[in-house]
């Protein structure tokens, strides 16, 4: 069997292509680009050909994202969405014709659901879209480029071909550390210190997707009446949630990409009259009177009780691990820093059994770390079977069995298990 051609392609030209099937910008990112080393697995598993990553950015209009009625940027979002994907399949249908061969990755959704609750992305478009000098991360997670800001969505090309050149990153960050996103955002999910805690921000934005939607179905179920089902669920809520099912999933928040001010084109409202900006632009959004969706005993909790604006509608998450490795991805996600004040401890984790691991947690200063294998001196250490592990945090298993049947052993004090359960938003 023959090895296949590389192509080789113009990268003046592979621009050129894409400007004119409406890209707004792009960047291209070589296979073996160190930075995409943690992607290349997935992006083989998508396209066993791919040389070229490309990463193809459409803006979204402003004052639309901007607006009080989420609804309506919503709105922006899914059919920019639509443009973005023409633009790629178009662009695609043309390189075709030129002996190019490629992918198109989702923009969000459909994703790879059989992967659930772990990596469910092909590949991470901002990872790609920051190595292709699109743009730089800003403080509100969010991809900013140097003329548009972060009003813009991005999606991933991948192509068998090799570009006679290729991008590189930014060299300076066109976030301009205003915090303005910190300090609108109802969750308080971006702290000013440069933090995120992506739990507060999947369990509010992301409501009717994902855990949320999750959570609406199993409580369904559950319900003995339609009594029992209205004191969790108002009518409004119901319908909202029909209303996602129906034209497109919906976001409950947008507001860090609404206030940032950064990006030449967006910039100019700013600098002028900072104090008007935020009172035309940040303050009706802080204000805006809406239900806010969170955990009990979280940091999002603590921004709702301070905000007279905002209710507080309690939720659960129904995120269950289903692998070992999903558990130590899950451990850094569902981190509750509010729980881990004063908290300083070392678990060490040796799972056998169908997942052979091994790993360590360290929680102090209020943060979290995970890694592979023994590290340090343990307060606990922890010796399961993975599945039994498993089923303990999906709580089909007590602790108290696991430990009878012998499939979960504990050497140190085990009141470091129940801080360790306290710290974490998965149990």
């Amino acid at each position: 069997m023959t090895e296949q051609k590389t192509v080789q392609f113009a990268a003046n030209t592979l621009r050129a292509i894409l400007m004119e099937e409406g890209a707004d910008d792009a960047g291209f990112v070589e296979i073996g680009r160190k930075a995409l080393a943690p992607e290349v697995e997935d992006i083989k598993r998508v396209f066993p050909q791919t040389r070229t990553i490309v990463s193809i950015a459409k803006k979204v209009n402003q004052a639309s994202v901007q607006s009080q009625a989420v609804n309506v940027a919503d709105e922006e979002f899914r059919r920019t969405c639509d443009d973005l994907s023409g633009v790629c399949r178009k662009t695609l249908r043309r390189l075709n014709g030129l002996g190019v061969r490629g992918v198109c990755l989702s923009y969000a959704f459909p994703a790879d659901m059989n992967r659930w609750p772990g990596k469910i992305w092909d590949i991470s478009h901002k990872t790609v879209a920051v190595e292709a000098g699109v743009g730089q991360m800003g403080l509100n997670r969010l991809v900013i480029h140097p003329r548009y800001g972060n009003f813009l969505v991005i999606t991933t090309l991948l192509l068998d071909a090799e570009l006679d050149s290729y991008s590189q990153p930014l060299k300076d960050n066109p976030c301009i550390k205003c915090r303005l996103c910190a300090a609108v955002c109802p969750v308080n999910a971006i702290s000013q210190d440069g933090q995120f805690e992506f739990m507060a921000c999947f369990t509010h934005s992301y409501r009717e997707t994902l855990s949320g939607f999750q959570d609406w179905v199993e409580r369904m179920v559950s319900a003995t009446d339609v009594r029992t089902y209205r004191a969790w669920f108002r009518d409004s809520e119901t319908v909202s949630m029909w209303q996602s099912l129906t034209f497109g999933y919906s976001y409950k928040c947008s507001y860090c990409m609404a206030v940032c001010p950064a990006g030449s084109d967006v910039i100019v409202d700013y600098l002028p009259d900072k104090k008007a900006y935020f009172e035309i632009t940040v303050n009706p959004l802080i204000q805006k009177k809406e239900p806010v969706y969170l955990l009990a005993g979280t940091r999002a909790e603590v921004a709702v009780k301070k905000n007279p604006s905002k209710e507080a509608r309690y939720v659960r998450t129904p995120i269950r691990p289903t692998s070992i490795a999903g558990f130590l991805m899950g451990v850094t996600l569902a981190f509750n820093p509010e729980k881990a004040q004063g908290v300083n401890m070392n678990i060490q984790f040796n799972f056998t059994g169908k997942e052979d691991v091994s790993a360590t947690v360290v929680i102090g200063m209020g943060k979290i770390n995970v890694s592979q294998g023994a590290e340090g001196k343990a307060d606990l250490v922890v010796y399961a079977d993975s599945e039994v592990w498993i089923k303990f945090l999906n709580k089909e298993v007590s602790l108290l069995k696991a430990i009878f049947s012998r499939k979960l052993r504990v050497r140190g004090n085990p009141l470091f298990m129940k801080k360790f359960q306290d710290c974490l938003l998965l149990f």
